[in-house]
């Protein structure tokens, strides 16, 4: 807790680091960024120290996926024993890229030192309560809520908003036991409104990961993550956004945190924490000998580099020509300029940008002329969804997928649904031979 003088009285405020999406051993495009990770940690300890932070608060995907590098693990270890060592509580939940068995081991014994890992949705509506002048602050850290997973353990419907919506429930049940204490909640979620990048791993097949806002009414403050953009949904809704850039649809971000300040009657104010970049993002676009000889491409020369040419045919050794001007070109487009005659768009040109669901769909369509059946559409949503499960877990997802297909089996009435899924014709349609 801090003393914040603002004319006469002093005010007592708890100071709390909203950060999210660390996302621990990661690249971009192949450059290591463990070393501008373990700058990240420096820049937070000094953060805590200087402006006397009270709380860090993490809102999941602390490491980039379920089996972390060791080196990863290491400097997770070092980071948070510095963070807790500069003064601060820690609280950090799973995100979908952690695996909740591996981040949440040992749990209830880092609690005493300082560190509250929350990892189990049937845990949501027990707060970590933190004192201050005022009274208590209750934290209640959402992990990230797989709706094939979570499902069962809240009692909900098998929907992102129903998971989250019943463990907000579970929250509010326990603040109305608790009046007048303050209420923070983190949550790894996509809500409605907010802006994505091209860097986030979905997390439903279809478009259907999406929770209303309004979720999270009578809240002091909502920490929110799995977006990599900070920005404000409401004045006490907000995603941190990731500390580093991990794609180049972020060129334009200002990566950091959010400082919070909690007083007497719930949220006071929140400020930006900005955060250290350790190298530019660049987006350049043109034919190829105008970014070779523009002046005004001379400040990128230094950037980590994304270059889409548009020569209407294919450049000559395009890379090694444009690397002894951008030494940190690490992703190289070619856009063909149509209007000049070039040939028709490629395959990649044709599905960026769209759904899973629907690249896979239009393959199938592409290799034999004909769209997908429903039933086909099923089983590959119910193989990508499995997918997403098992990259959580790094566990093989065989009850989930097998409750995923019998939803589908309630749902669609379609005879070559059956005739897909039995053991003589799984990956089969009928009337085509073995």
């Amino acid at each position: 807790m801090t003393e914040l003088s603002v004319g006469e009285p002093t005010v007592f405020v708890v100071r709390i680091l909203h950060s999210s999406d660390w996302h621990l051993g990661r690249s971009f495009h192949r450059v290591d960024l463990l070393a501008a990770q373990a700058a990240q940690f420096d820049h937070l300890v000094e953060v805590v120290r200087a402006e006397k932070i009270d709380v860090v608060l993490v809102a999941g995907d602390i490491y980039d996926r379920a089996l972390p590098g060791v080196d990863a693990v290491a400097l997770l270890d070092e980071g948070l024993h510095r963070l807790i060592s500069a003064g601060a509580q820690v609280v950090l939940s799973s995100g979908n890229h952690d695996s909740s068995r591996r981040l949440g081991f040992n749990a209830r014994l880092l609690s005493a030192a300082g560190l509250h890992i929350r990892t189990d949705p049937a845990a949501v509506g027990t707060p970590v309560l933190l004192p201050d002048e005022h009274g208590e602050v209750a934290f209640y850290p959402i992990p990230y809520l797989e709706p094939a997973l979570a499902a069962g353990a809240l009692g909900s419907e098998r929907s992102h908003p129903g998971v989250l919506g019943a463990a907000l429930d579970l929250v509010r049940h326990d603040l109305a036991a608790r009046p007048g204490v303050r209420s923070v909640i983190s949550a790894h979620a996509f809500v409605m409104g907010g802006a994505a990048s091209d860097s986030e791993r979905e997390l439903s097949v279809g478009g259907l990961g999406q929770v209303p806002l309004g979720l999270f009414d009578d809240i002091d403050y909502v920490a929110l993550g799995h977006l990599h953009g900070r920005q404000q949904l409401a004045r006490p809704v907000r995603y941190s956004g990731s500390p580093l850039a991990f794609s180049f649809s972020e060129a334009a971000h200002v990566k950091g945190s959010w400082m919070v300040h909690l007083d007497a009657d719930g949220l006071r104010s929140v400020e930006e924490v900005p955060a250290p970049v350790p190298r530019r993002l660049a987006r350049l676009r043109g034919r190829l000998s105008e970014v070779l000889g523009s002046e005004r491409f001379n400040d990128d020369e230094s950037s980590w580099a994304q270059i889409t040419l548009t020569d209407p045919q294919r450049p000559a050794e395009p890379m090694e020509q444009l690397r002894r001007r951008f030494p940190h070109l690490l992703e190289l487009r070619l856009e063909p300029d149509r209007s000049a005659g070039a040939g028709p768009a490629s395959y990649t040109e044709k599905i960026a940008g769209r759904p899973d669901l629907d690249v896979c769909c239009g393959f199938l369509e592409h290799v034999r002329d004909r769209p997908a059946t429903p039933a086909e559409t099923v089983l590959m949503q119910q193989a990508l969804e499995a997918a997403l499960i098992e990259s959580m877990e790094g566990v093989a997802p065989g009850p989930a997928y097998r409750d995923l297909a019998a939803m589908a089996a309630e749902t669609v009435s379609d005879a070559e649904l059956h005739a897909l899924l039995s053991p003589r014709g799984k990956g089969r349609r009928p009337g085509r031979s073995a």
